[in-house]
């Protein structure tokens, strides 16, 4: 009798992550942008899974942030879009509500979470407006501009990261336990 020979199973494809930096001045070349590599320095970190980033650098114009982040959603297939700058009070700073507008829906934790921490290290953090929410597969998160927010924002946040994901039928990401330990009920 023959044994059927057997496929192997398809590889997964390396999850994609979006990290947008809003930002009118870093996206003329007025400055370096700082925000995005400190997001990229972070997950590097942290994630003990390979990953793709795909950066990119625009300005704080409300229909641009909004058509950018539904391309990384929707055309890219990222599983987490992070984006930095434009959550603060100034009229230019639209990131919250481009990100509420092309949400799926809404998750206030995120921004509570990550309020609580910068009001520990600052008092003009409650001026911070960022929001967090899915989009298919995808969760958006908006961190402030400001480069030393970025880590203790992720910091916050991060451990329900991967489980959100894995709601939302998006890719498989692990953390290493030094940096973060990521939350999934039951392990």
């Amino acid at each position: 009798m023959t044994t059927p020979a057997v496929e192997p199973a398809p590889a997964k494809p390396t999850p994609r992550i979006g990290i947008v930096t809003i930002s009118d001045r870093a996206s003329r070349g007025e400055y370096e942008d700082l925000g995005g590599p400190a997001i990229q320095a972070w997950l590097t970190a942290a994630l003990d899974c390979a990953w793709q980033p795909l950066v990119r650098v625009i300005p704080d114009e409300q229909p641009l942030i909004e058509r950018t982040l539904k391309d990384l959603c929707d055309t890219e297939g990222c599983c987490l879009v992070v984006t930095t700058g434009g959550t603060g009070p100034a009229a230019r700073d639209v990131t919250p509500e481009a990100t509420v507008a092309v949400c799926d829906k809404l998750l206030d934790g995120f921004g509570e979470a990550m309020r609580t921490v910068s009001l520990r290290k600052v008092p003009t953090a409650i001026l911070s407006r960022q929001v967090a929410g899915t989009r298919g597969r995808t969760l958006l998160i908006n961190l402030p501009g400001k480069p030393r927010a970025i880590g203790d924002c992720l910091g916050a946040v991060f451990p329900a990261v991967p489980y959100c994901i894995d709601l939302i039928g998006g890719a498989w990401l692990t953390t290493r336990p030094e940096v973060c330990v990521a939350f999934r009920p039951g392990g």
